[in-house]
């Protein structure tokens, strides 16, 4: 399995609300994200690994926190090889949508998808909801030409970039714009999501699948009385992403449909900056020119 796709996740294993209010009003009003000196900072390793596991943990830090380009050695630090960004894509980076309070943490204070729109050129328009202090949003649209969609629609393209070639597909249309603070009032077929924090992620794998079951099942009457029920996302429930049918509980994603972190990530880093990669080896969009001249899939080393 590809090592920049499988270190990445291993750095995954490791609220305070503030409310103003005035006595008249006694209206709460959201502060915004919380600023501090240790905003972006690497994350510190779990204690007592090994050289090896240091070096393990080293590596997928610097991975995650690499900047993609579309092909080509693009001078810079930090900045990679060229592992094929794009077509279509809503960061250039892992980290710049997961860094606060550290790295693999969730958007920063500042947004940074206002400068990635145009970097190294790009064409593209900044989505009407994303704001200088705002969160980095995900659009995904309910409909489109008319059916269920649900799916990510990525906010840029590579189309104008300066290692893009002669790539010209265009940008989707998010319009009417609505609220840029809350994202309200806009066009009602685009809904939002934001990034997660994943620390800790590793342990929620390394929980057994019968101490989730038994968990839900723990207090069931009780639950009963207050209206609390579900059910545990299985790999042939119907949601899982590249589903089995060995029965096993899901976890990962915003409705528990990705099996394993590995997944996870993969499905991230195809759908989030459009590098293919050995579980999903297909381009989102297939478009002629628009690949960078990469093979495909992107991710093999």
């Amino acid at each position: 399995m590809s090592a920049q796709l499988i270190r990445p996740i291993v750095m995954m294993g490791f609220a305070s609300m503030c409310l103003f209010s005035t006595e008249a009003s006694a209206i709460p009003v959201d502060p915004g994200v919380r600023t501090a000196s240790t905003d972006n900072s690497s994350p510190n390793p779990l204690p007592g690994l090994g050289t090896d596991e240091l070096a393990f943990f080293a590596d997928g830090l610097a991975r995650f926190t690499t900047i993609e380009v579309v092909s080509g050695a693009v001078q810079g630090p930090g900045v990679s090889q060229g592992n094929g960004l794009g077509p279509r894509f809503n960061s250039n980076q892992c980290s710049s949508c997961h860094s606060q309070p550290t790295i693999g943490g969730s958007s920063p204070s500042e947004n940074p998808l206002i400068s990635i729109a145009t970097a190294f050129g790009a064409a593209n328009s900044v989505p009407w909801f994303l704001t200088p202090n705002g969160p980095a949003r995900e659009a995904r649209f309910v409909q489109s030409n008319g059916a269920y969609d649900g799916g990510v629609h990525d906010l840029f393209v590579i189309s104008g970039r300066s290692d893009a070639g002669s790539c010209n597909i265009t940008q989707p249309s998010f319009s009417p714009a609505g609220d840029p603070v809350s994202g309200q009032g806009g066009n009602p077929n685009v809904v939002f999501r934001i990034p997660t924090p994943m620390f800790g992620a590793g342990l929620i794998e390394a929980i057994p699948d019968s101490v989730i079951l038994a968990n839900m099942n723990q207090n069931a009457s009780q639950k009963a009385q207050r209206g609390v029920r579900g059910h545990a996302n299985t790999v042939h429930s119907g949601i899982a992403n590249l589903s089995g049918n060995d029965g096993t509980v899901t976890r990962f994603g915003w409705k528990a449909q990705n099996k394993s972190l590995l997944m996870f990530a993969g499905e991230a880093y195809n759908v989030e900056m459009g590098i293919s990669n050995e579980l999903f080896p297909q381009e989102r969009d297939e478009t002629p020119g628009c690949q960078g001249g990469n093979a495909s899939p992107n991710d093999t080393d």
